[in-house]
């Protein structure tokens, strides 16, 4: 993992304008404590057993969450580039998380930890309209997920990744 000098916050802050709309102040706080992180192929950003810290955004590329059981590789989701993810029951909970999350290919992600993002929740009212609109869609991809995993074979799923 290399972590750069944040240079624009413009996706970052555009996928959370999508949501909910930003008062120029709460953008401009916002953009002050986002991170940059570059992953290469293989990396592992955040390690199983470890606590998820972070909501994430894809600038560029591909990962995966997923977890190891015995002698098989469970997939839960891919997130590619203008996605936000993050491993919701750790990063609410802040407890270990079960899965572990790994770039694909090469990655550059931007985040923001949980302890700014509480502050600007408590803040900004429309900053805690974002964050509650993206757990709603969150829970929503884990129904559909969940749908998918029961109905499916693997073949089709992937189809369905791309």
């Amino acid at each position: 993992m290399e972590i750069e000098q944040y240079q624009s916050g413009q996706d970052f802050i555009g996928f959370v304008n999508n949501l909910c709309a930003l008062e120029e102040d709460a953008a401009a706080m916002l953009s002050q404590h986002l991170e940059s992180l570059r992953f290469k192929k293989g990396e592992v950003i955040l390690v199983e057993g470890s606590t998820c810290r972070y909501l994430y955004y894809i600038n560029s590329g591909l990962v995966k969450t997923g977890f190891e059981s015995k002698d098989r590789t469970f997939i839960m989701r891919f997130f590619a580039e203008g996605e936000m993810f993050t491993v919701l029951d750790s990063y609410l909970s802040q407890k270990p998380s079960t899965y572990e999350v790994v770039a694909l290919e090469d990655t550059v992600i931007t985040r923001i930890s949980r302890a700014e993002m509480d502050k600007l929740r408590t803040r900004f009212h429309r900053m805690e309209t974002f964050f509650a609109k993206l757990v709603a869609m969150a829970s929503v991809n884990m129904m559909d997920r969940i749908g998918e995993i029961l109905e499916e074979q693997a073949s089709a799923r992937y189809e369905n990744f791309f």
